[in-house]
């Protein structure tokens, strides 16, 4: 039997916790929404530091951008493969080395005074995004079903929170104290929650089947790396460079070439039979719209609340105030967490896609009106943060009620990079829009008031395309939850007499359909 098969079929079935929740369960939930916070937030905390970053570090504006892209190309490459090596190796394993790995870039970046090693601990800090993935699958492994869809939804959304936390905090630090306090902080933050995951998270008894598929993973990173680079880049090298085109043609290429072995390979990186199954491909495709659409957000409301007020749209706040008007959106999200579980039992997860969806679009019409005040940006902003928060929550009940519980770090993996691509998609076109359409104050040219209208537009569009693709998506019963979770069988040549530590997880059930 070949790899791939045994992957799907040498499994049986667990049967553990009881329906009841435990303080332990409450604990698990706890310490793993508060590291995907964190891991998430340092996504985000070169981004005030960027103006000053040149000075810091003596290097040119475009080198500086590298601690910024360095992390996201990096975290893209990790979710899918760290995700695998979790199903295979252990999620709670990979999940200490992702903590580990990340905590030494973080320490790499608070000793570097040039570039270099800035980029370098910056790259390593990337993989700690792999972390979200892991602890929603873990959810699904250990707690009980009438925990498992809340706790999913508050560990997805925090994606989106610690990305929205990440710029008042960073600005406040940067402010305060000098620039090498965020990553010793981020240093310290990894070790109190590497010890936390260690003492409060167990493993996962359940495992993937097969080995790693090195080609596939090495292939996988370079066209990830190429096109990802190319869109974030494209903007400053020219849309129609060589350099550009290059690694735009050649990323896609060698994803091909990725697909093609992986629909050969025994024991593949990612199961492209299972993620092309209607379910997965849509909620997919609808992650990648509603990255787009949240990631407009993110870069015009900034911009809004720091343009001068004499171009007659501006807000005219200073960093750190912005940072603080943008707070609430995050906070808001997090609390939502919570309720947006509630709506997904009682109405599924397919309507809850939809219908934050729908309210991410409706937060970007809100937008014309309101955005002539930091208190009005505050509202439409909490209106957008509200919808992704709803959505984001649905997507990991939807993945994981599609796939093998042995391959769910794995497809997780790959929902949370479609989130990515969607992201940077939106930070090329946003970009493009912003620099073609422009407006003069003083020396400089800023995005006009025209600009900043059609990127709202361009996220509420983005947000309608997530919520129509979710329209296809099967229905489920209300009150299911995600498929049990499975542990390998023994092996069948093996003597009763060896069987029982093979047994006794499956005699735990880590959830229930």
């Amino acid at each position: 039997m070949s790899a791939r098969r045994a992957t799907t079929s040498a499994t049986a079935p667990v049967t553990g916790p009881s329906g009841s929740s435990s303080p332990r369960d409450g604990a698990i939930v706890v310490v793993l929404a508060t590291l995907g916070t964190a891991m998430s937030l340092m996504q985000t905390l070169m981004v005030p530091l960027l103006p000053k970053l040149p000075t810091l570090v003596h290097t040119s504006s475009s080198n500086a951008f590298w601690a910024v892209t360095a992390t996201l190309l990096v975290g893209a490459v990790a979710n899918p493969v760290f995700g695998r090596l979790g199903d295979l190796f252990g999620k709670r394993r990979m999940l200490l080395l992702a903590i580990g790995i990340q905590t030494v870039g973080a320490l790499i970046a608070a000793l570097s005074s040039s570039i270099g090693p800035l980029v370098v601990g910056r790259a390593l800090q990337g993989i700690g995004i792999a972390v979200i993935p892991l602890g929603v699958s873990i959810m699904r492994d250990l707690l009980p079903p009438k925990r498992m869809v809340s706790a999913m939804a508050v560990m997805s959304s925090s994606l989106g929170v610690g990305g929205a936390l990440g710029l008042p905090l960073a600005a406040l630090i940067a402010q305060s104290a000098d620039w090498h306090a965020l990553f010793w902080l981020s240093a310290v933050l990894g070790v109190v929650l590497g010890g936390l995951v260690a003492r409060v998270v167990p493993e996962s008894p359940v495992r993937g089947v097969g080995g790693f598929d090195v080609p596939g993973a090495i292939l996988l990173s370079v066209g990830l790396v190429g096109v990802l680079l190319a869109v974030s880049k494209g903007a400053a090298w020219g849309w129609g460079s060589g350099r550009t085109l290059g690694l735009l043609v050649g990323g896609v290429l060698v994803l091909l070439a990725w697909g093609f072995l992986e629909a050969r390979v025994d024991g593949p990186l990612i199961d492209l039979r299972t993620t092309a199954s209607r379910p997965v491909l849509l909620t997919n495709l609808a992650s990648v719209a509603l990255g787009c659409s949240m990631y407009a957000q993110a870069l015009i409301a900034p911009q809004l609340l720091q343009l001068p007020k004499v171009t007659g749209y501006g807000l005219g706040q200073s960093l750190l105030a912005t940072g603080l008007w943008m707070a609430p959106a995050g906070l808001g999200m997090m609390l939502l967490s919570p309720l947006a579980g509630r709506l997904i039992s009682a109405r599924g997860p397919k309507t809850a896609l939809m219908l934050g969806a729908a309210v991410v679009a409706g937060g970007y019409l809100l937008a014309f009106p309101l955005m002539g005040s930091p208190v009005g940006t505050v509202a439409f902003c909490l209106v957008i943060s509200a919808g992704v928060g709803i959505a984001y929550a649905a997507m990991p009940t939807l993945i994981m009620r599609a796939v093998p519980a042995e391959q769910g770090a794995a497809a997780n993996g790959l929902n949370t990079l479609m989130r990515s691509i969607g992201t940077s998609t939106a930070g090329a076109v946003l970009g493009l829009v912003m620099s073609s359409m422009t407006t003069t104050v003083g020396p400089a040219q800023v995005p006009s008031l025209g600009a900043l209208q059609l990127g709202l537009l361009i996220g509420a569009g983005t947000a309608l395309v997530s919520c129509a693709i979710a329209f296809f998506l099967p229905k489920h019963r209300a009150d299911a939850t995600p498929a049990p979770a499975t542990v390998p069988a023994p092996r069948a040549e093996a003597p009763a007499a060896l069987a029982p530590a093979a047994a006794a997880p499956v005699a735990v059930e880590a959830a229930a359909r």
